[in-house]
């Protein structure tokens, strides 16, 4: 554990990023980059959703992708934690096959996005969550929660902040160990983080929280810092800043895990991760996702004496 003193970063772009990027990358362009961010010193890193290729084409290399990943890790017992995205129970079958040891499910904070996004209300995910649930149970499967449009629906508007409460509080009570909340498109500023994780922590133990910001207004990594006020320790984050959201036309991805890692290098905030190398892999990614990669300090790099004034 990195303690108080230390973050912990949740790496998504293999997922979220790539999910959301008209550029499909070859199974063995996943591999590379899970490598080049396992040697970078990421602990937590999302490899990929077992969902239909029909709807996420970009997922479909999944199940080869950990085919190839999870053997390698047993064999070096390696502490890297890897995961994947569970809609169903067929999904979860999948993973069980991968051998996979965490997975995550996932619901809206809105009717509207949960309808648009899955195809189903809140209350018909939770019960898709049961027999999902119950088997991870029997194999021992750790279960991560992702909560959606927390902070604002592209179809709603607000969403008000007791229902996020509540519904965080009905996912945690069905075994899951830790709830990312979030900033689904990009619209959440950092009084409204502090007031809602502030609710959030009187409700669950705040080490249970986790925060997931896109940076489509720049407020990112505001909202990082308010989260981290309140107490929240674990943020997921992007390389590069890769993803976006389909209903948020322009959007950035997810806040880039160089800016994460500067922002807490910066504060004398431990993650374990290293920056050098985190740079290193935005290089060597750019190119082939065929354009610019959003992270700022992925851009310019680290900070540079500029000598005597």
């Amino acid at each position: 554990m990195l303690g108080m003193k230390g973050v912990k970063i949740v790496e998504v772009g293999l997922r979220d990023g790539l999910q959301n990027e008209t550029t499909n990358l070859s199974v063995e362009q996943r591999y590379d980059l899970f490598e080049r961010l396992s040697d970078a010193g990421i602990k937590n890193i999302e490899i990929g959703a077992f969902v239909s290729p029909k709807w996420v084409p970009q997922m479909a290399v999944s199940s080869e992708l950990a085919s190839m990943i999870v053997p390698d890790l047993k064999k070096s017992k390696s502490k890297v934690n890897v995961s994947t995205l569970v809609p169903n129970l067929e999904g979860m079958l999948q993973a069980l096959e991968a051998d996979i040891p965490e997975i995550a499910i996932f619901a809206a904070c809105s009717e509207s996005f949960s309808k648009k996004n899955i195809n189903c209300t809140i209350d018909e995910s939770f019960k898709r969550f049961e027999p999902v649930m119950k088997l991870a149970k029997e194999h021992k499967v750790r279960v991560r929660g992702y909560l959606s449009t927390c902070f604002g629906c592209p179809f709603e508007g607000k969403v008000s902040e007791a229902k996020v409460v509540a519904i965080a509080k009905r996912m945690y009570k069905m075994g899951v160990y830790e709830i990312s909340i979030g900033d689904t498109i990009g619209v959440a500023t950092p009084g409204q983080v502090e007031s809602l994780f502030k609710k959030l922590k009187k409700a669950l133990p705040v080490a249970k929280l986790a925060g997931h910001f896109h940076d489509t207004r720049g407020t990112a990594l505001a909202n990082i810092l308010a989260a981290y006020n309140v107490g929240v320790r674990t943020f997921d984050s992007s390389i590069g800043g890769l993803g976006g959201c389909p209903y948020a036309p322009g959007a950035a991805g997810n806040v880039a895990t160089e800016d994460v890692v500067y922002l807490f290098d910066g504060m004398k905030v431990k993650t374990g991760v290293d920056l050098n190398k985190l740079l290193a892999t935005n290089a060597w990614l750019q190119p082939q996702m065929d354009h610019a990669l959003p992270s700022k300090v992925g851009r310019v790099g680290k900070a540079k004496p500029i000598g005597k004034v």
